[in-house]
């Protein structure tokens, strides 16, 4: 691959995450010259932002990047990090893509029909641009992190690896998704003492009824439902539901995890004096968590009804721990608390685009990836058009369609600029 930079391309593809490599692979597909802005590296991601006991959440038979599906001998187990870094690598090598890594993008602007590219590695010009850096940009850590006293330790999800990178103590895990609560069960099953700050998060079943809850939901066609569906178009702002495929794959259940030893409290509102502050809902948020668990498996009950499958017996959730009051603060020296990990998320950072294509809330407002202005798009977003739109599932089903748009809307205003054979 050359690694001199063209003046003007026909599209310019920034962030060289699983989103910006498959929009890679279909703009060569249509032999359109391209480049990837990648600030890092390619899939910097998956490679330095996992921690060590880290593997999928769904199954491997969902990893369907383009023209690169998952093709080991378990397809209904759960990669674990090595295995998810080979299979994400030799991605990369297969799209080969024309990455320009460590270079960050530092303007976007349409000048008359083209746009304009500010980066590290120089400015060029577009005739479409393809925003593929997700929503997962900059870790969040809320500004009450600033009160924690200096002598608690602070660290992000992203910055997580395993408990050994802690000092001695109790830890506290702010954040129940997805993230959270994994990296909560890897301190639990290594002794250490762990205080959880729940959410509103929902939970997942990981088996029902003789099979990967993800199985039967396929089956169902909760997969193929899209933000144009009916009351469907809030779900962009969801929060994953949390289970596991560890060990083969398992429910997480914070109940379970409180019987065992795991303080639990109600949402973060602050810190003050050395003490974490919550909100009296610790019992609300587990009612809700499993309000969803539940609700998935009887969806699960119906289509086995309907469809009269031969299907083992199901039966609903009951707790087996509830609260006995709410703790609205805790001491951090007295519970001898030392580490703070932050599981609270990431924001995204836009700051570079000079284009209104911006909701009120900074969402990019967009269909299937098609944004307002004619000729920028985005991919990789949770629930971009589907639930598997973020992930491997159908990011590339997303970036054929936005590259299939692009291509024809250059079709239309000029001839086709065709890629050198060197990429």
């Amino acid at each position: 691959m050359s690694k001199s930079l063209k003046s003007h391309y026909s599209a310019v593809v920034v962030g060289g995450g699983q989103a910006g490599l498959s929009a890679s692979h279909y703009l060569k597909k249509h032999g359109l010259d391209h480049v990837v802005f990648e600030k890092k590296t390619a899939a910097h991601k998956w490679k330095n932002e996992r921690w060590d006991a880290f593997c999928l959440v769904t199954p491997n038979w969902q990893c369907q990047l383009p023209d690169h599906p998952y093709d080991g001998a378990d397809p209904h187990g759960f990669m674990v990090k090595d295995e998810i870094l080979a299979y994400v690598d030799r991605f990369v090598k297969k799209v080969d893509a024309p990455v320009f890594e460590g270079t960050s993008v530092t303007a976007l602007e349409k000048v008359g029909n083209i746009f304009r590219i500010e980066s590290s590695a120089g400015t060029v010009t577009a005739d479409s641009v393809i925003l593929a850096t997700s929503l997962y940009s900059q870790p969040f850590v809320p500004r009450a992190a600033e009160r924690l006293p200096d002598s608690v330790t602070q660290i992000h999800t992203a910055d997580y690896r395993n408990p050994s990178q802690l000092p001695p103590g109790g830890v506290i895990v702010v954040g129940s998704g997805q993230s959270g609560c994994q990296i909560a069960e890897d301190l639990h099953l290594a002794g250490r003492k762990v205080h959880m700050v729940t959410g509103n998060a929902p939970r997942c079943a990981r088996f029902y009824r003789g099979r990967d809850v993800v199985d039967w939901l396929a089956d169902i066609g909760q997969y193929d439902i899209t933000i144009a569906h009916d009351g469907m178009s809030k779900k962009k702002h969801d929060t994953n539901h949390y289970l596991t495929g560890r060990d083969g794959g398992r429910d997480i259940d914070l109940r379970k995890f409180a019987v065992e030893g795991m303080a639990l409290y109600g949402r973060m509102t602050g810190v003050s004096a050395g003490k974490m502050l919550f909100e009296p809902n610790l019992k609300s948020n587990l009612d809700g968590a499993d309000r969803v668990y539940n609700g998935i498996n009887a969806l699960i009950d119906r289509y086995i009804a309907e469809k009269g499958i031969d299907a083992p017996a199901g039966s609903p959730y009951v707790p087996v721990w509830e609260p006995q009051g709410e703790t609205i603060e805790l001491d951090l020296g007295a519970e001898g608390i030392t580490s703070v990990i932050w599981a609270t998320g990431f924001t995204p950072d836009w700051s570079y685009v000079g284009l209104p294509i911006f909701d009120g809330t900074g969402y990019p407002v967009q269909h299937r990836g098609v944004t307002g202005v004619e000729g920028v798009y985005v991919l990789g977003l949770p629930w971009l058009w589907t639930w598997g739109s973020g992930r491997f599932l159908s990011v590339g089903k997303d970036a054929e369609y936005v590259v299939e748009h692009l291509a024809t809307r250059l079709e239309q205003t000029q001839p086709p600029v065709k890629q050198a054979a060197n990429g």
